[in-house]
């Protein structure tokens, strides 16, 4: 019996093997780990479909497989594949809804609608197929994000709209020219006519770096606001308050408080908390503030998400933060951790460095980015005082948020930060 890659979600069809756990002779029971892939930023846990004993493992550390590859062989009968991408992914991974990223690599598929009927029969509710037919749409292009691939009506509405988009944009390109812009042509630099030179692969992490960024980039018209943010009561009340926070198990540092301040500025400035949905042409305004924080790992850059930050004490940011900037630099942050913030903060104040130009986060609309702080003397009231200021960098999306709004967003994130409460840090 070869138990084999199943598909772990739409969209991840390969990854890289981070750990193989069983031998040649082991006895294995089903649903035990077998091995752990890495996808996109996730690692993804590989369940054994049946029990038996390994009679030989086909991959190791490091090896990049693709769907239906084979795994390990077990001792019995048949081939076996996990039927359905839920069966195969662990939890962590379960799709309840298309996410606005996947639609930036569905974007680049041209969707034509045809007779022709994709194999397997699509799970679907009768009224779901009653309407398609109805409509003339072939449920078997699409795919469902619902439990074992179940096809939903948003998955309908959202299939309808990219065939919408795809005709509006045939019916803008004259006859017998291409609407993709032309390719760059990439030359093959032969580095080592100058001298040694030591070659190094591109981590799957840093190649799915690589893509996000440059997509944000090329997809947002980016603008950043620089300021100074005094930070002098923030540390007093972090020097103030950490042993009773260390006594709870806990280490307080300035994030948390900044993570609450920046939780009251977009209660006030809701756009800021929003995402653009280019296919529906409209502006999500979310009522939830779900924030994403930047953690340096020595693989790259990872961004685990903190949920309902607005309704969470300090001490419970404090004691989240720790766990997720911990599970990010052990790669064990799973794909449900990346997904959903609303907004990102990038600290880079432990590192050193002052002002810089962080790149939104999308689908989010903004981003802001902290340096380091030091001691400055400043002129309040006539009188110079020596305060710690701290560079502050707040980039977005001009298609969303005008200069207006980011300067008068910057100025209350300012103030939230230099009044902070201290009741709100009090145990």
């Amino acid at each position: 019996m070869d138990l084999k890659l199943p598909k772990l979600g739409e969209g991840a069809d390969s990854g890289v093997v981070v750990g193989v756990f069983v031998n040649e002779g082991d006895t294995v029971t089903k649903d035990q780990t077998i091995i752990e892939i890495e996808n996109e930023k996730a690692v993804a846990a590989i369940p054994s479909t049946a029990g038996g004993v390994v009679v030989k493992v086909h991959v190791k550390a490091g090896d990049k497989i693709s769907v239906g590859q084979n795994l390990v062989t077990l001792s019995g009968g048949g081939a076996a594949t996990v039927p359905s991408a839920v069966a195969a992914k662990p939890a962590a991974v379960k799709r309840s809804a298309p996410e606005p990223e996947d639609e930036i690599e569905e974007s680049a598929e041209v969707v034509e609608e045809d007779s022709s009927q994709t194999a397997g029969v699509p799970v679907a509710s009768p009224s779901l197929r009653r309407w398609a037919r109805e409509l003339g749409i072939n449920l078997g292009k699409i795919r469902g994000s619902g439990a074992g691939g179940r096809i939903e009506i948003g998955d309908v509405r959202n299939y309808i709209a990219r065939l919408q988009a795809s005709a509006a944009k045939a019916k803008a390109v004259p006859a017998g020219v291409s609407s993709a812009p032309a390719k760059a042509v990439v030359e093959q630099i032969d580095f080592s006519k100058w001298g040694p030179i030591t070659k190094k692969s591109i981590t799957p992490l840093r190649q799915v770096i690589a893509r996000r960024m440059l997509e944000n980039w090329n997809a947002i018209p980016h603008v950043t606001q620089f300021d100074d943010a005094d930070f002098t009561k923030l540390n007093e009340l972090r020097k103030k308050y950490a042993a009773a926070y260390e006594a709870k198990g806990s280490k307080l540092t300035l994030t948390p408080l900044v993570l609450k301040a920046v939780a009251a500025t977009l209660k006030k400035h809701p756009i800021f908390n929003s995402s653009l949905d280019e296919v529906a042409n409209e502006i999500v305004l979310k009522d939830y503030i779900h924030l994403g924080i930047a953690v340096d790992t020595d693989a790259g850059l990872i961004v685990p998400v903190i949920r309902d930050v607005d309704k969470k004490s300090v001490l419970d940011l404090a004691k989240e933060l720790e766990v997720l900037a911990q599970k990010a630099r052990d790669r064990k942050v799973s794909g449900d951790d990346l997904k959903g913030g609303t907004f990102t903060i990038s600290n880079q104040g432990a590192i050193g460095g002052a002002h810089f130009t962080p790149i939104v986060n999308k689908p989010e609309v903004a981003i802001l980015g902290l340096g380091r702080g030091a001691m400055t003397p400043v002129v309040r009231d006539g009188k110079v005082e020596v305060r710690m200021m701290t560079p502050i960098a707040l980039s977005y999306d001009h298609r969303v948020i005008d200069g207006g709004a980011a300067a008068r967003f910057t100025v209350d994130l300012l103030a939230a930060l230099q009044d902070f409460s201290e009741d709100a840090v009090k145990l």
